[in-house]
């Protein structure tokens, strides 16, 4: 069975690219690890095969099941999700060539753009992608070809209207990209809401079990895609057979895992609403938030990704990360155990002293699938400490 457009997500989520092998019908097709492909004569390729950077039948499969759920035409898998964006990137920007970025992106982002990629050419402008008419003043006086937006964002979980964006950007010629890695397809398309690009960083929800690291591009346009088609194998950043495979695996059960953690994280939430020492608590799925609405409006759930502040400060801040046993003190997310990151010296560092910088007194927390009352009672004996 091969997935249809018309089919539900968890129906192209679980057959997406994964027919069965026909020689001995092995429901889950093989992993091929081969280097390299015989040929029936010179250039006589079999299906399109050659060599393993340009083409691999598991990284296919993935590639197609990737575009399934994204409801995209097109999908390219990378060896990470920075490789993803700086693929992307370098196939569709030229020096001298700008990018319009919000001011709370993923501070490894900021760091490919601004120091890797600002020494290429390509300038930049950071602004609140909140604010549509500073949005378009950026990109109206800039050679501006991304207008670049994570929605949730990481790690303030600002969340973005799509669609406005979307008519800011194509009215100044631009593209709009839109890192979906914190919503995952499961709660949120892009493309459908008018975005141009899709990015991942796949080692999140998609892998969803913290033991693969990958990235992914997905698009519709044709005459973009082969740009970044073309800078997938030429440069070659391109995910391993293995890992393509873990990452097809932990896609076929996002959808109910993205369930559970919505679910765990908004009983978090909620429960740290009620708490002294708490500052502050950002999450889409609370009512007081405020992109609350269009939370419910663009996504279908509010996903697993909850931030906090504390009015003790930063000392509370890092007393809690570092007090708690079943959130494991980590970098990353989206995995099924449940992890606590101080972004201002973690994930965020190489953005401290810039607009982007996170406060010293917030923790972020990714809510695994564990059960809702372990999860808070850890909590409950960090908070103790303070």
């Amino acid at each position: 069975m091969t997935a249809e457009k018309n089919q539900g997500f968890n129906t192209r989520a679980v057959h997406g690219g994964q027919a069965f092998e026909p020689r001995t019908g092995a429901v889950v097709p093989p992993v091929h690890f081969s280097s390299t492909y015989a040929q029936d004569g010179i250039g006589g390729l079999r299906d399109g095969y050659e060599y393993g950077r340009g083409t691999n039948p598991t990284r296919d499969s993935l590639q197609e099941q990737l575009a399934a759920v994204e409801g995209g035409k097109h999908a390219f898998s990378f060896a990470s999700g920075l490789a993803a964006e700086d693929s992307l990137i370098r196939a569709l920007l030229a020096p001298g060539e700008h990018i319009v970025l919000g001011n709370d992106a993923y501070g490894g982002t900021y760091r490919l753009i601004n120091r890797v990629l600002g020494d290429w050419g390509v300038g930049h402008t950071v602004v609140d992608m909140s604010d549509e008419s500073a949005v378009a003043a950026a990109v109206k006086e800039n050679k501006t070809r991304f207008v670049w937006v994570e929605t949730p964002s990481n790690p303030m979980m600002k969340v973005t209207d799509i669609a406005a964006l979307a008519e800011v950007a194509h009215g100044a010629g631009a593209l709009l990209v839109v890192d979906n890695t914190f919503a995952s397809p499961y709660l949120q398309n892009p493309l459908a809401l008018g975005a141009d690009i899709v990015v991942h960083s796949t080692t999140k929800y998609i892998g969803g079990h913290s033991d693969v690291v990958g990235g992914a591009v997905v698009l519709n346009d044709d005459e973009l895609a082969e740009k970044i088609g073309f800078i997938q194998f030429a440069v070659g950043a391109v995910s391993a057979p293995l890992d393509a495979f873990l990452t097809t695996r932990g896609l076929k059960t996002l959808g109910v895992r993205m369930d559970r953690h919505s679910a765990n994280a908004q009983a978090v939430a909620e429960w740290l609403q009620g708490r002294p020492e708490v500052e502050a608590v950002y999450y889409p799925g609370l009512p007081d938030h405020p992109d609350h609405e269009l939370a419910k409006k663009q996504m279908r759930g509010f996903g697993g990704m909850v931030s906090v502040s504390f009015n003790g400060g930063e000392a509370a801040a890092r007393k809690v990360a570092e007090n708690t046993t079943i959130f494991t003190l980590a970098e990353s997310l989206g995995g099924i155990e449940s992890l606590v990151n101080y972004p201002s010296e973690m994930t965020h560092a190489s953005v401290k002293g810039t607009e982007l910088e996170v406060p010293a007194n917030l923790i972020r927390l990714s809510v695994g699938i564990e059960d809702t009352e372990d999860l808070i009672a850890d909590l409950e004996q960090a908070f103790k400490q303070l």
